[in-house]
């Protein structure tokens, strides 16, 4: 029998925070097309601090302290303290009853440098506790905060979600926001649910012949997780060995050129090789625009396909170009027909996936202070049930420049051969938090 692991985080406690002033009888919030689709996934972010701006005195206090700035954010998203139910439709949407978000408040049994050494993904899931959707949600908050407390003081502010309800960009706008009420400021971004009917939030569906596909379509195998920092020298040295082929490529664009040239030695033989493109929509163009304070999914998902022998054979120039004219050429207000079976998609995987979470960095990720100039030393982002050929995000780091941190998620084996890979090694990066899920 294989030994139970131990768990350097305990839960101290657990109890529901109410938004401080009722949402009004009977609003109902009902989910786009694109919500929807995301019923099979859900949304992982960790806030890691090296200090507890909550801390005052016992624990006690520390929860009263929490309660009070959340109790008021919640004020401006009452989706967040809904519950699910069916619509007339079938499909689900949100009963704003202010019934409340689960928060849990844990201690971790170690520093949180030394966590960031030597945790795994499976522990930094323990800082983010979810729980699957029971069959009646009625009672079950779609929305989990945990606040855990490390031996030296840090802090990690672990959020879980549906990713019906929120993408990346909607889950750390929640932060942020919840930041600024502590700190008694206006909110940036006060959260907008709805969309004009002729927006790409209810027009938009999926192609599930190219880009996704039902659960019963992948085969399931042993996942992999790893965190990669890269600093900006080495951003800088993948940038200008691309300038000839491509002069304009963004960090993003060699980034994915790197690790999809790499994994595409490890895959099978196919004569055309597909990745799928995942970028934000807010501000993208559309008509009417999607504001950036929009709460929910925004997402533009797009499939770039070339010729395996010129993605294995291309210098990282090449397919920097390849990515770079693709994303360049994107109509964000094209809308796609979904074809296919009815039922929930699995979005992330099928193809390998890779989010462009650049346009977060220093305003957002690093700019959620509950007190002036104490930022984030890290934020980790994980997208739930992801198999098939993988995910890869790419997002800013803590400090401001063209670093990059890199999430990868994918078949063991492959994040087995890139931890050992001597192109990426020669960019002396950083390994935070890995290992099997």
């Amino acid at each position: 029998m294989e030994e139970e692991k131990f768990s350097r985080v305990k839960v101290e406690s657990i109890l529901s925070v109410v938004s401080s002033n009722p949402t009004e009888p009977g609003k109902i919030h009902k989910f786009s097309f694109l919500d929807q689709s995301m019923g099979l996934h859900t949304i992982h972010v960790v806030f890691y601090y090296r200090s507890n701006p909550f801390k005052d005195g016992p624990m006690s206090s520390d929860l009263d302290n929490l309660r009070v700035s959340l109790s008021r954010v919640l004020d401006e998203y009452p989706i967040v303290t809904g519950r699910l139910t069916r619509g007339p439709d079938g499909d689900w949407q949100v009963k704003c009853n202010d019934a409340g978000v689960r928060m849990l408040q844990a201690s971790v049994r170690t520093t949180l440098d030394e966590w960031l050494r030597s945790a795994d993904a499976s522990e930094e899931r323990d800082l983010t506790v979810w729980e699957d959707m029971p069959l009646d949600p009625s009672f079950w908050s779609p929305f989990r905060i945990q606040i855990n407390n490390f031996k030296c003081g840090g802090l990690g502010i672990g959020l879980s979600c549906s990713h019906m309800h929120a993408d990346i960009t909607s889950a750390t706008m929640l932060i942020k926001s919840w930041t600024q009420v502590h700190r008694g400021q206006p909110l940036t971004h006060s959260p907008i649910f709805h969309l004009p009917s002729t927006n790409y939030s209810s027009q938009t569906n999926f192609s599930t012949s190219s880009l996704y596909y039902s659960p019963n379509n992948i085969t399931p195998q042993k996942m992999g997780t790893a965190t990669i920092k890269f600093s900006a020298s080495a951003i800088n040295k993948c940038l200008s060995q691309v300038q000839t082929l491509c002069p304009n490529a963004t960090p993003f664009d060699v980034l994915v050129a790197l690790f999809w040239s790499r994994i595409a030695q490890w895959q099978q033989s196919d004569l055309k090789r597909s990745v799928s493109i995942c970028m934000d929509s807010r501000n993208q163009g559309h008509h009417p625009p999607i504001p950036y304070s929009y709460f929910g999914n925004a997402l533009h998902f797009s499939l770039l396909t070339v010729d395996a022998d010129k993605l294995l054979s291309g210098e990282l120039g090449q397919v920097s170009d390849y990515i770079h004219r693709h994303i360049a050429g994107l109509n964000f207000s094209s809308v796609v027909t979904k074809e296919g079976s009815e039922g929930p998609l699995r979005i992330y995987g099928p193809r390998l996936t890779c989010i462009n979470a650049e346009h977060m960095g220093d305003a957002e990720m690093y700019g959620a202070e509950f007190n002036k100039g104490e930022r984030p030393v890290h934020v980790s982002y994980h997208v739930g049930n992801v198999e098939g050929e993988g995910l890869i995000i790419v997002m800013p780091l803590a400090e401001a420049g063209l670093g990059r941190t890199v999430t990868l998620v994918l078949p063991d084996q492959q994040i087995a051969k890139l931890c050992k890979d001597q192109v990426l090694l020669d960019l002396d990066p950083t390994m935070l938090v890995s290992g099997r899920r």
